[in-house]
């Protein structure tokens, strides 16, 4: 992200609950503490007991129904000035004026004499309350005398019924965090506790274990102690020893289960890799690396009871002949390959292809507001238009600034009258789109972007009509690579017949961290028209990066220390520089604050990977104790609300609740039991975790033993993170070029190409 997300020391969490008046700001003050948002105190103030206190003391009833206490009762002192004037009046006409103090004499007693008759009789207590206060006292001595329990007189009383309000129009709004459903139950978890302890496993797992296997997971666990591996993190060597624990003798490297589940866990592994299958012969030999004696028997075992399908796919090259047709009238045979893979990635393929090939074959009518869509617009946009107006599915590619034209449509389209919405892979997206013209303002309530997340979740966007459709005529979806093949599956489910797609993106950078490969495979298998942005990217940082992303290290012009190389010799001096240059170099020379530079490397472990190099940066920017589970308030973090989605965010304290952080603007409590795998530090990411952000200045760290982990799309990524400046601190000497030019994408091994062949006849 461009920009820290903003403080919350301007909106003030700490005083929602105190109403306006001048009583509050005394009420604040008497603490002897500044009202400072960022402290934990001013983070628990709205749930402070005394805030009803202040309300009282501001001089309304807390119920909205009551008096002032000061409020004399109703008839008290106002008798002798009506009987005043009354005597008054009688004197002014005919009585002497004797005769009228004799007559106000007479009224004086009369109204003493009254008094003391009052006064024999008993003081009722009280009867200057009214409101709230008067009903208190009822109930007190209701219970004093015995005629209410005490259970009945201070129970709630039954909410009055509420008047029926129309449905209200759904409109864009923040993220918000979702609810974390309740965990396992405790007997379960206590269960699978007993056996974790007898097999040696950490019993930590145990929460996680019930919450995968169910139920009777002790029961599972005990009869399967491999189903241990579908516990993240968990190694095969580790779920061996841990049967041998619990099996003795009938353990041994033959066992069925044991095959089953290497199976499934190296179709996990593959899917953590992005592929969504994996070929026959590469997963029978992955297991027989893991010593599993008859891999061909795991996987038909494995897919006999329904924990992996198969799928066997015709190898077809684009261009390449049809099948001739043999003697006897049949079809020549082609090869195909066979595929094994999970059945929430198969399903999630196959639907989307299906969704796809809908919006590809669907009759695409460029009448009414499609046909004047294109007249808005002008340049690359206007090309933009003019394919959307006659096709359901568009892809559109290019760098950071032909983001304009995707906003542009956007701009168009609502102008046209058309329901049109935009969605991005982060918030600093979103917000990247937004201050571009036609974007639309993403602080607005009738925003007209969002992020995919955030659609998918139900929390933004137009809301969808009676069939459980979006609400939209058309969607753009930028940083379009990071879709997986579930949320690009999800999203093209969610549009009607006749709606429009546009994805765009640039094919340069990372694929997503999830499994598949969409963008680039809808690319690749060519089903839709194409259109690639002529806008190139300004400066020397677009000069560099646009010579990356066709295989050349370029050394660019640079008369502003837009691009400073920084060469070191061990990852010491690099953790070491990389401090210096975010928290004084850059600062001094570009007036970019630390908190608006990230820190990227290739990986999480090693010497300087963002651990070491977060814990460096910690020491120097936000030193403390971590008494949150190693976090302080005002450090910067990663947060991770679903694999694959890292969110930058700031600690701003923690309670009982959990940890209590701000992301983009908005808060969010991580649970306690969810902090350890969720949120890092944030002062250096990973290229993966930082793609979709952009900041002020980017430091990229390259140490010598990051030398096997670069690639050309790596480089691209991490090098386009950068708005104003970016710094390499350089540790690789010839491996950085050496990547650039020869290493590019990992394949990844996917389905989507050739399902949409097969429903798109005019594909290719």
């Amino acid at each position: 992200m461009s920009t820290e997300p903003e403080t919350t020391e301007d909106t003030g969490p700490g005083t929602p609950g105190i109403p306006e008046g001048p009583d509050t700001s005394e009420a604040r003050d008497t603490t002897g503490t500044p009202d400072t948002a960022g402290t934990p105190d001013a983070l628990n103030a709205p749930d402070s007991p005394a805030a009803p206190e202040r309300d009282a003391a501001a001089g309304g009833d807390p119920e909205g129904g009551g008096e002032p206490a000061g409020a004399e009762a109703p008839g008290e002192g106002d008798g002798a000035a009506g009987d005043t004037g009354t005597a008054g009046g009688e004197g002014s006409g005919d009585r002497s004026e004797a005769e009228a103090e004799l007559a106000a004499q007479r009224l004086e007693r009369e109204r003493i004499e009254r008094r003391k008759a009052e006064k024999k009789a008993p003081i009722e207590s009280g009867t200057k309350l009214s409101g709230s206060a008067a009903d208190l006292l009822a109930a007190v001595r209701a219970v004093e005398s015995g005629a209410k329990p005490l259970a009945t007189v201070f129970a709630e009383p039954a909410p009055a019924p509420r008047r029926q309000a129309p449905e209200p129009v759904r409109r864009p709004q923040q993220p918000v965090p979702a609810v974390v459903p309740s965990g396992p139950a405790p007997e379960a978890v206590e269960s699978v506790r007993r056996v974790l302890a007898r097999g040696g496993a950490p019993e930590a797992l145990a929460p996680q274990v019930a919450a995968a296997l169910g139920e009777a997971a002790g029961d599972a666990l005990q009869e399967d102690p491999w189903q241990l591996l579908r516990i993240g993190g968990v190694r095969p060597e580790q779920a061996d020893g841990f049967a041998r624990a619990l099996l003795g003798a009938d353990c041994g490297p033959d066992d069925e289960r044991r095959g089953r589940a290497l199976t499934v866990w190296l179709l996990e592994q593959a899917a953590s890799a992005g592929h969504t299958a994996l070929e026959l012969p590469a997963l029978t030999a992955a297991l027989a690396q893991r010593a599993v004696p008859d891999p061909d028997a795991a996987v038909q075992s494995t897919l006999a009871e329904g924990e992996a399908l198969a799928f066997q796919d015709a190898l077809e090259e684009p261009g390449a002949p049809a099948p001739r047709q043999e003697e006897d009238g049949e079809e020549e045979e082609r090869p195909v390959r066979v595929l094994v893979g999970l059945e929430r990635y198969a399903l999630a393929e196959e639907s989307l292809a299906d969704g796809l090939a809908r919006l590809v074959n669907s009759p695409g009518e460029a009448a009414g507001p499609w046909e004047a869509l294109a007249a808005g617009v002008t340049g690359g946009a206007a090309e933009l238009a003019r394919a959307v107006a006659g096709h359901g599915l568009v892809l559109h590619t290019g760098g950071e600034a032909a983001r304009a034209e995707p906003a542009a449509l956007l701009g168009a389209a609502r102008a046209a009258g058309l329901r049109a919405f935009a969605v991005c892979h982060t918030p600093d997206g979103r917000r990247r789109l937004g201050v571009l013209p036609g974007g639309g303002d993403d602080a607005s309530p009738a925003s007209s972007t969002g992020t995919v997340a955030g659609v998918l979740a139900g929390a933004e966007g137009p809301g969808r009509d009676a069939d459980g459709a979006l609400d939209l005529d058309l969607l753009i979806v930028l940083d379009a690579p990071q879709l997986d093949v579930e949320n690009a599956a999800m999203l093209v489910e969610s549009l009607r017949d006749g709606a429009r797609l546009v994805l765009s993106g640039d094919p340069a950078v990372l694929w997503s961290a999830g499994a598949g490969r969409v963008f680039a495979d809808l690319l690749a298998a060519r089903a839709c028209p194409q259109i690639a942005s002529r806008t190139p990217d300004p400066g020397p940082l677009g000069e560099l990066v646009s010579g990356v992303g066709v295989g050349e290290l370029n050394q660019v012009e640079a008369p502003g220390k837009e691009v400073v190389i920084v060469p070191v010799r061990d990852a010491g001096e690099a953790v070491h520089r990389t401090v210096q240059l975010v928290a004084d170099s850059v600062p001094r020379a570009f007036g970019v604050p630390p908190e608006q530079t990230v820190v990227i490397t290739p990986g999480h472990g090693g010497a300087a990977g963002t651990r070491a190099l977060n814990s460096a940066l910690k020491e120097r920017l936000n030193p403390g104790p971590g008494r949150f589970g190693g976090f302080d308030p005002g450090d910067r973090v990663a947060y991770s609300p679903a694999p694959g989605r890292t969110v930058p965010g700031r600690v701003v304290t923690a309670d009982a609740d959990g940890l209590h952080l701000e992301c983009a603007g908005a808060p969010m409590v991580v649970p306690r039991e969810r902090v350890e795998q969720r949120v890092r530090h944030g002062w250096a990411l990973t290229a993966h975790q930082a793609v979709g952000g952009r900041w002020p200045a980017a430091v990229v760290v390259l140490p010598g033993d990051a030398a096997q982990a670069l690639s050309r799309p790596w480089v691209y990524t991490a090098f386009g993170r950068a708005e104003r400046h970016l710094s390499v601190v350089h540790g690789v000497d010839q491996a950085l070029p050496k990547a650039v030019a020869e290493t590019a994408a990992k394949p990844r091994t996917t389905r989507l190409q050739t399902l949409l062949r097969a429903q798109v006849p005019a594909a290719g």
